[in-house]
């Protein structure tokens, strides 16, 4: 009798925790392996699709990444499919970083995997180009979508702007630009723009609603925990940085439920994890309330992400009917690209350039070329790629080569 074929929940589960396991490398280089495997080899979406969501995705809060992953899920598979493939994605970097809060307690120190993210880096690295090069193609569609990406590349290098900041203004300067070109609205056009606005502008009153309202509380219980991080994953735009933020201004300053040093590990254990860096909650809810912090400070950072998501689904493809948020939309789609480059540029000096050195590390650089024709002209998968960039660190520290 011949296998039957997996079930759509069944498939999201595989793709998910796989990509939950050898997630490394932050947001840009999950979207960079979530794109090769749903729009390259499954073919489940096409590429004008997933900037769509990129693109919106990164104009509501909480982990882009993640995001993407519970889009897909619910489109692939409905409701069912947008919570199994979120949670896949999540469990492996909370059931990791969970037995490092283990390890971390008991023993008092954290593990060295140093040696395995050496090789690690540079593999991801390519990765992620291999994955910007084929979304800039479609999302560069004329030459003023090419100017709207350089201009918004420039302003956040010169300013530093907030990514939420940097795409309004890609996505206001392209609907005024491109839309400029356009004639005869379709009916319903200003009925989608102001959905667009509302929705936009909700959002940020919404954030800073939820900012204004931090408690006051001194004693910790599981309710005021989960309550914290339902407030940090309602409001997160920007990343890892921006929670490290929120961490030591709610946890170490205000409340003194953590110490500064607990509070360093804790991010250090969220850098050095597969999947996303949210799962930093797990690890300080572990340390705080034991198990059932861990559980309910991971509920709540991760909560907001799967409402924001089903909120925001329905309404992109009326947002891409409108002539008016099409512009809007394909000028974010281009400025989340460029801010991609902006951030894999920033990745790769960090990564390729030895410490405390101008020079260039020759062996992390020859991981990154190599990776790179494997993933560009051979399509080998990015679990492999990650998975010999791992073997290459550890030989290398056992022959005694530090970076």
């Amino acid at each position: 009798m011949a296998n039957s074929a997996p079930s759509p929940l069944g498939e999201l589960a595989n793709l998910f925790f796989k990509l939950g396991v050898i997630g490394f490398g932050g947001p840009v280089a999950h979207i960079a392996m979530i794109e090769d495997e749903v729009v390259k080899r499954r073919q489940w979406l096409t590429r004008e699709h997933f900037l769509d969501l990129l693109g919106a995705t990164n104009l509501i809060p909480g982990p882009n990444s993640t995001e993407m992953a519970i889009h897909i899920g619910y489109i692939y598979a409905g409701w069912l499919g947008l919570i199994v493939s979120g949670v896949c994605f999540i469990l492996p970097a909370v059931l990791i970083t969970g037995g490092f809060a283990w390890v971390y307690v008991t023993y008092g120190t954290l593990p060295q995997v140093a040696p395995l993210l050496y090789g690690i880096k540079p593999a991801v690295l390519a990765i992620i180009i291999n994955a910007l090069w084929g979304l800039a193609k479609k999302a560069v569609k004329t030459r003023q979508l090419l100017v709207i990406a350089l201009a918004v590349a420039l302003l956040t290098l010169l300013f530093k702007l907030n990514e939420v900041i940097a795409l309004l203004i890609g996505g206001l300067l392209g609907m005024v630009w491109l839309h400029s070109g356009e004639k005869n609205d379709k009916p319903g056009d200003k009925a989608n723009f102001l959905i667009a606005s509302l929705s936009t502008g909700a959002t940020l009153k919404a954030s800073a609603a939820f900012a204004a309202s931090a408690s006051t509380a001194t004693n910790v219980s599981l309710w005021q925990l989960g309550w914290f991080f339902l407030k940090v994953g309602s409001v997160l735009f920007g990343g890892g940085y921006v929670l490290v933020a929120f961490l030591q201004g709610g946890l170490v300053e205000e409340y003194g439920w953590l110490t500064q040093q607990q509070l360093l590990d804790a991010i250090a254990i969220g850098q050095f994890t597969p999947g996303p860096v949210l799962s930093t909650a797990t690890f300080i809810g572990y340390i705080i309330a034991g198990i059932p912090g861990a559980i309910v400070a991971t509920i709540g950072i991760f909560l907001p992400s799967f409402v924001f998501v089903a909120a925001l689904n329905p309404l992109i493809p009326r947002l891409r009917a409108s002539s008016w948020t099409r512009a809007f939309l394909d000028a974010v789609n281009v400025s989340a690209v460029a801010l991609m480059v902006v951030t894999t540029l920033q990745l790769g000096a960090a990564t390729l350039r030895l410490p405390q050195s101008p020079f260039v590390d020759f062996l992390g650089f020859a991981i990154a070329i190599v990776s790179a024709i494997f993933a560009i002209h051979f399509r080998i998968n990015a679990a492999w790629l990650v998975f010999g960039g791992a073997l290459i660190g550890w030989g290398a520290s056992l022959l005694g080569y530090t970076r």
